[in-house]
């Protein structure tokens, strides 16, 4: 049997309804007292960005809430942290700034999603403003936010993720040193494990 897949916007609208005027009326173009306030709660972001070339990319972002800060009602400013210096995100950027963002907060099934233009910042007053410990980020993302709007809690109530009675016990899941043992040959799962352990400890700033 052959699938059918859905190619034209018609198509789609054809097995979906269209969006109520709440879900379109709620879009907009700032960051507004809500949003603010949001952010400064959220310790976690996903952010999605687009390589121009048919990939794309989403990649974790998180540190104390308030990590993430508002310098106007259309900018926001992301601390990058040490990481795998792989660089996906960043590099996708210089391709194409497009991002897309959602923030998190622990407790609150709502989430806030944000659209926007990145570009990859080293000036000095923005590094310091965003160090820890004494230690500069290696760089900062400035976001030129163009649409933002509050989620409703569908996603979050059917995966019941802040439900603690929900969690899975760690060890259902091998390792990340296991886990790479298992995908490239030659590698130790104990002494990736080690690494890690020392890189959670000591790497994070």
């Amino acid at each position: 049997m052959t699938e059918h897949t859905i190619t034209t916007v018609d198509e789609l609208y054809s097995v979906y309804k269209q969006p109520g005027e709440r879900a379109v009326q709620k879009e907009i173009r700032k960051l507004d007292t809500h949003f603010r306030n949001f952010i400064a709660l959220s310790p976690f972001l996903v952010m999605g960005t687009d390589g121009g070339d048919g990939t794309a990319d989403a990649s974790p972002r998180g540190d104390a809430p308030g990590f993430v800060t508002v310098l106007d009602d259309k900018t926001l400013a992301i601390p990058d942290r040490p990481g795998n210096n792989r660089l996906d995100s960043l590099i996708n950027i210089i391709r194409n700034p497009a991002v897309g963002l959602i923030f998190l907060v622990p407790g609150i099934n709502e989430t806030l999603r944000i659209n926007g233009r990145a570009t990859i910042s080293l000036d000095p007053a923005l590094m310091e403003a965003h160090a820890v410990n004494g230690k500069l980020p290696r760089s900062v993302l400035k976001v030129e936010v163009t649409s933002a709007y509050m989620h409703c809690a569908k996603a979050l109530i059917r995966s019941k993720l802040w439900d603690p009675e929900v969690q899975v016990e760690r060890t259902v899941f091998p390792t990340l040193g296991q886990v790479l043992a298992d995908q490239i040959a030659g590698m130790d799962a104990e002494q990736s494990d080690a690494y890690l352990k020392v890189a959670y400890k000591e790497n994070l700033y």
